[in-house]
């Protein structure tokens, strides 16, 4: 079985990120948040969340905006139109139907492109759409947990990751693969 991340992964860029600057010109409601998004983003970017920091600084944004967001799903089908295109070419070249995702990206952003591009397994974050709280943070550690829930006895023959952050994930793989743009090099 191979398992992605998909951030800087399988995709060029942060999802979250660029459904914000999405919003950013197309709602300016979301505004009043960029001062509080752009500590998220330095602090995401450089890897300084612990799990907890994490849930506190998205969970804020998500309760405040997302739950006032009108016509989501239609918004999100307009982002991934203009976005899909930087799902990285390396994929459509080792994919396969037994591919699962284990990504922070939250469920309203990734089951569009997941639906696209033909994936079946994923396990995302996940947000309630009424309060916008997360019922599921996949991150950090919370990945391998939701991984074992789901795919019990499982052996991961490759893991294609970005970052460190996926370590947890790379204790429990065959081989390893770090993903930097369209380079990548195995590393376990």
């Amino acid at each position: 079985m191979n398992v992605y991340d998909f951030d800087n992964t399988v995709y060029d860029g942060e999802t979250l990120v660029d459904f914000i600057l999405y919003y950013i010109v197309h709602d300016f409601g979301i505004w009043k948040y960029i001062p509080k998004l752009l500590v998220i983003w330095l602090k995401d970017s450089f890897h300084l969340f612990t799990l907890e920091q994490a849930v506190e600084a998205y969970a804020s944004f998500l309760e405040g905006y997302y739950v006032h967001i009108d016509n989501l799903q239609e918004n999100t089908v307009k982002f991934w139109d203009k976005r899909q295109k930087k799902i990285k070419p390396f994929y459509d070249e080792i994919r396969r139907d037994d591919d699962v995702f284990v990504t922070g990206t939250t469920d309203f952003i990734f089951e569009e492109i997941a639906k696209r591009m033909g994936i079946k397994n994923y396990i995302t974050s996940a947000v309630d759409k009424k309060t916008g709280k997360f019922t599921r943070l996949c991150f950090l550690e919370n990945k391998v947990k939701y991984f074992k829930e789901q795919y019990p006895n499982v052996q991961i023959e490759n893991f294609y990751t970005d970052s460190m952050n996926d370590k947890s994930m790379m204790d429990i793989s065959k081989n390893v693969y770090l993903v930097k743009k369209n380079k990548i090099k195995k590393i376990k």
